[in-house]
């Protein structure tokens, strides 16, 4: 029986994961685990880093968030309870997924970010395709609800993730943590849940660092997070819980009375098939007017820009000015960047034109004719 770790932290995790990437993915393919996750809290810091390490060391990389749900909505930002939220893991089935992912964390950023960045339901519900999702740790909300005794409340809130990422899609997750005396209790009622509402279980272990004995060093980064010294006893830590990345033969171990739990990870890797094209220009489409493409609508900008300011249309002007517009365009066009200049250009004369100042600009063409011409 094979197992993945679903639910792990990175350095990019701050503060608070102590976990390299590099290292993540070499101990995980050393387990020979066909798959390992990525899921930093609210952030995709790490992932083009760590999908490339995948790739590298020949593993499935799976890329994923620990995200904060806001407990009402995202844009309430004045209780003590809007502080951070509920957590959720989120994991991409697919590029949908991963597009959504980042929509979320770009959101969760702009909009929600309250102490953390949070999303909401509301949020969620428009953004849930192509994610595979679990019930998190002990700050999840089905977790904190069981804690608090409104079972029925939990078992509603099941019903309402699984409805929204469809079935096999949302699983509650168990973990085996000695220092949370919750944890047990969550975990026994979480199971009763997945037999009586047919909602799969998978098995974490919510890793932080990668050695049993690099606690210390985490918890450190804890004290520097909160503002407090180790000796101070109230205080968070994570000592005493094994937050490590634990081998294939641990978990196993540690979960043998609910299999299942374990053979779903690799069910979850299975699903999860992210295909990223790096190396590609991204770059928002500029709609262009009918008759033109990126290359030509920019030449003629450029055109027009330089009647303005020569008085005289480029072909009149001639000699090393006519040569050196030709061929700024050209290495535009070789470079396929037309759509970078046009974007510029609006968003540079929108500004002119309602009477905003802008700069004299920077950058490796802000000396350019072409910017001279159609700025």
């Amino acid at each position: 029986m094979s197992f993945v770790h679903l639910h792990n932290h990175s350095h990019y995790s701050l503060l608070d994961g102590l976990t390299k990437i590099k290292e993540m993915v070499k101990r995980a393919k050393e387990e020979g685990s066909p798959a390992v996750a990525i899921t930093d809290h609210g952030v995709m810091y790490g992932v083009i880093e760590f999908y490339k390490e995948c790739q590298k060391q020949e593993i499935k990389p799976i890329i994923g968030i620990e995200t904060y749900l806001a407990v009402n909505s995202r844009h309430d930002k004045t209780a003590k309870e809007d502080r951070g939220g509920y957590h959720l893991i989120l994991l991409a089935k697919n590029l949908e997924g991963y597009k959504n992912l980042i929509k979320l964390t770009s959101i969760a950023h702009l909009e929600g970010f309250y102490y953390k960045p949070r999303i909401d339901w509301e949020t969620l519900q428009k953004h849930s395709s192509g994610l595979i999702a679990s019930s998190a740790c002990l700050a999840g909300e089905i977790p904190q609800l069981i804690i608090r005794g409104n079972l029925e409340k939990a078992k509603q809130r099941i019903l309402e993730y699984q409805n929204l990422f469809g079935k096999d899609h949302y699983y509650l997750e168990l973990q085996d943590h000695p220092n949370l005396e919750e944890q047990a209790i969550v975990n026994k009622q979480l199971i009763k849940f997945s037999k009586e509402l047919g909602v799969p279980l998978i098995a974490t272990n919510d890793i932080h660092y990668l050695k049993k004995e690099d606690d210390e060093a985490q918890d450190i980064l804890l004290c520097l997070q909160n503002k407090k010294k180790k000796s101070e006893k109230d205080r968070m830590t994570m000592i005493g819980g094994d937050y490590s990345m634990r081998s294939n033969r641990q978990m196993m171990e540690s979960f043998k009375d609910v299999p299942q739990a374990i053979e779903n990870t690799v069910k979850v890797a299975e699903m999860c098939n992210l295909e990223l094209e790096l190396g590609q220009i991204q770059l928002p489409h500029f709609e262009v007017p009918k008759g033109y493409d990126g290359n030509s609508y920019l030449k003629k900008l450029c055109e027009e820009g330089a009647q303005k300011r020569y008085g005289k249309t480029i072909d009149q002007i001639g000699g090393e000015t006519k040569e050196r517009m030709e061929y700024e365009l050209s290495v535009i066009k070789k470079m396929g960047w037309p759509a970078y200049f046009l974007i510029v250009a609006d968003f540079v004369n929108w500004s002119k034109n309602k009477g905003i100042v802008v700069g004299p600009g920077r950058g490796s063409a802000a000396g350019s004719l072409v910017c001279y011409s159609c700025i």
